[in-house]
């Protein structure tokens, strides 16, 4: 079955580039599955486990890191060949539109979905606290420091329209 008919099937109307999904899944698996072989071969050795602190690092920095780069302003021309600008949306944020056809739709799709990202973003950090722990907290910590100003800024200003 080609990938027309099976997509006509699938999505009736609607482009869906489910080859192109296949090869961004296939992306992420031979780089995931790459960087334990080079670890591997570093002599890095997988924790048992990873300690609260360390996943909360990692998943408040993946969230700002995969907010940042799905819908910051400044981030946009990075997204600019795959995406189409809509509006702004506020604190710094714009909404944006995949475009094309094939992998570029699907490379757009991915860009513009901070939960899809997330995912992407979450490994690398996981990866690089196993092989560059130090710089990889460091990269945590400013992430997640800077999504505790942006919850601060938020705050004061609530507090300054509502004394």
């Amino acid at each position: 079955m080609s990938e027309g008919s099976l997509t006509a099937r699938y999505a009736p109307g609607q482009e869906r580039p489910l080859g192109s999904y296949a090869l961004l899944t296939g992306a992420y698996g031979t780089a995931f599955a790459g960087s334990l072989i080079a670890l591997r071969v570093r002599g890095r050795r997988l924790p048992e486990r990873f300690s609260l602190a360390d996943v909360l690092l990692l998943g408040i920095g993946a969230h700002k890191i995969s907010r940042l780069i799905a819908k910051d302003k400044v981030t946009s021309f990075a997204r600019a060949p795959f995406t189409r600008f809509q509006e702004s949306s506020g604190h710094g944020e714009v909404e944006e539109q995949p475009c094309g056809h094939g992998l570029r739709l699907a490379v757009g799709e991915l860009l513009v979905c901070p939960y899809c990202l997330a995912q992407w973003v979450a490994t690398a950090l996981t990866i690089g606290l196993i092989g560059a722990p130090r710089l990889t907290r460091l990269v945590g910590t400013v992430f997640v420091a800077h999504t505790v100003s942006d919850f601060l800024q938020v705050a004061y200003r609530a507090a300054e329209e509502h004394p």
